[in-house]
């Protein structure tokens, strides 16, 4: 019995000693992990940098704190624009490195924009007198569209190049709908805003189609124009040889002789091509710094001069933290209210600029920010900077700055407000037997109940009609407010319509077209300030703040459901969302991710 209770108790100990020494060594490395993660990046001299065009690209990366990376959680395919953009400027910076070379071609973007911005600081890095080669073994649209600044394109022996134009197919969700009986009950004002149609109606309305088509063709237009400049052809020329065939299936040495390409090589080529730029042997070490190098190079504007804040504001909006199924980032009306206040309040902030990505959503929220953007507005500047997308309530939340900039080809506008209540009588009635019985001491005390179980509920729609009117008139007046407009002229150009924004910025819905730093300038410009440096806003949680946040995304039963579900998966989890989303919606329809 004793030989028995002295091995037990040498067997607890020892596991115990283990759970010890496996914590202290899970924190040496956790440790280890946030230092490098903070570390300095030295520059070799003759060094490149290696941008590779892979993963999908949105305003910031989220999930890249080292417990998420040492877990194997973070996304490793999610790219941040502003670390994209940034460390290309400081490769123009930086005398040590002499070019850049783009790997790959099968980039994801969250919206054209984004590529467009991405090309546009590639573009500046060459007038810098440096140079960008491009090499990849297949290219999709949005990364030849940035591939196509390079100094020389090589492409793989037996590559493609999915040039096709822009457009495609969305889904109409009410044949489903019809089948397992929900209908849904939709109010809108502005004939153009078509986010309820794909719950109501099994195509597109004329008025979708000609907005959609009028920005698609604007995105198009500039994008040939930009790769039609660096590859020395017409727009006309490209266009015709996108409409002539199916381009991704083309000989590789048609895009030679249309001058799409400059070389077909096997990847092993490509290291010559870089050696001797560099002139070097070919078989030299060859120096390279990777976007995750890059983040860690010293950015020389750093800490001087007065402070101009970039918060970056992207997602859709919402008025509090979304559910399980909301694996993407979204804009949270209280917590961005409390963040503008307290740059407010901050006097080491001179200015602001509000960086806006997103399609809108609470039409409460976004009034909230609105306000919080005046209050704001009465201590310092505020400068809008419009990413891929800033419409319905994400145009809302800017049409109060006292300048707003937009790249060419942001889309914005989508002015109008719609509510959407699904109607589950058929299916919880007449298919699954259930009845409903109850009492009430008013009228309306069961107006819920009545828009999703109810038969006879025109009573209910006709105010939720006039709840939705009342929104679009507070709508019209903010941007006839901030756009110095009356009510009359911005219900022309608003009722829903989608434009692009060289088309919003003769009818008066942006000031100037320009990028995110020609805001920041202008901020500093208002705020009459000399030497100056950006900060971003809000700050990524520390990774002791992510280990005990309470707000975690369910990922994982996203992944399974997705998995389950297939192609039921986003009526479903529209479904879903529309029962928690604010009643009151200003949101575009569709998603204009780009591959």
């Amino acid at each position: 019995m004793k030989s028995f209770l002295k091995y037990t108790l040498a067997t607890i100990c020892g596991i115990l000693i283990l759970m010890v020494a496996l914590g202290i060594i899970f924190m040496i490395t956790l440790v280890g992990m946030v230092a490098a993660s903070s570390s300095t990046t030295k520059v070799n001299e003759n060094s490149v940098f290696v941008l590779k065009l892979k993963g999908m690209v949105s305003e910031r990366a989220d999930d890249e704190s080292p417990l998420n990376l040492l877990l194997g959680q973070a996304d490793m395919e999610a790219v941040g624009l502003d670390d994209i953009v940034a460390s290309i400027n400081k490769a123009k910076e930086n005398d040590d490195i002499k070019g850049i070379y783009l790997e790959g071609g099968e980039m994801g973007y969250d919206s054209p924009a984004t590529a467009q911005q991405i090309r546009d600081a590639l573009a500046s890095f060459k007038e810098s007198g440096k140079w960008i080669i491009a090499y990849a073994d297949n290219y999709t649209q949005g990364s030849y569209y940035i591939a196509s600044v390079a100094d020389s394109l090589f492409l793989n022996k037996t590559g493609m190049i999915e040039l096709k134009g822009l457009g495609g197919k969305s889904e109409f969700y009410t044949g489903l709908y019809e089948k397992v009986g929900v209908k849904y009950q939709a109010v809108r004002v502005g004939k153009y805003k078509s986010a309820v149609e794909r719950h109501i109606r099994k195509d597109m309305s004329p008025e979708s189609k000609e907005q959609t088509i009028a920005y698609l063709q604007g995105i198009w237009q500039y994008w040939l124009k930009d790769i039609a400049t660096s590859r020395k052809l017409t727009p006309a020329q490209i266009d015709k040889m996108v409409s002539d065939s199916i381009m991704a299936f083309a000989n590789p040495k048609d895009y030679i002789s249309g001058k799409l390409v400059d070389r077909l090589m096997y990847p092993d080529g490509i290291r010559k091509v870089i050696t001797r730029k560099l002139g070097l042997e070919d078989d030299a070490d060859v120096n390279q710094l990777t976007l995750a190098d890059m983040k860690g190079v010293p950015n020389k504007e750093k800490d001087k001069g007065d402070e101009i804040a970039v918060y970056y504001a992207y997602g859709e909006i919402v008025d509090n933290v979304s559910s399980m199924f909301a694996t993407e980032h979204t804009i949270i009306g209280s917590s961005t209210v409390d963040d503008l206040n307290k740059l407010a309040k901050d006097d080491d902030v001179k200015a602001v600029v509000l960086r806006v990505n997103s399609p809108g959503g609470s039409a409460v929220a976004s009034e909230q920010i609105w306000r919080a953007v005046q209050q704001l507005k009465e201590k310092k500047p505020v400068v809008v900077s419009m990413g891929g997308l800033a419409a319905s309530g994400g145009y809302m939340i800017s049409t109060g700055a006292d300048y707003i900039f937009a790249e060419p080809t942001t889309i914005t506008g989508s002015i109008g407000i719609f509510g959407l209540v699904p109607n589950a009588k058929e299916l919880l009635t007449d298919k699954l037997g259930l009845t409903f019985d109850g009492v009430k001491t008013n009228q309306y005390t069961d107006f819920e109940e009545n828009l999703i179980f109810g038969t006879d509920n025109a009573a209910e729609i006709k105010f939720m009609q006039s709840y939705v009117d009342r929104g679009y008139d507070t709508f019209l007046s903010l941007v006839a407010d901030g756009r110095k407009m009356n009510k009359e002229q911005v219900h022309e150009i608003a009722q829903g319509r989608v434009w692009l924004a060289t088309d919003a910025l003769p009818i008066k819905l942006v000031d100037k077209l320009g990028s995110l730093d020609d805001a920041v300038k202008k901020a500093a410009e208002l705020a009459k300030v000399g030497e100056y440096h950006k900060a971003s806003y809000p700050a990524p949680p520390s990774w002791m703040e992510q280990l005990v946040s309470e707000d975690k995304k369910g990922s994982y039963l996203d992944t399974e459901l997705r998995e389950l579900l297939g192609e039921l998966y986003q009526p479903f989890v529209d479904m879903r969302r529309d029962q928690q989303r604010n009643r009151l919606q200003a949101r575009l329809p569709y998603s204009v991710t780009v591959k």
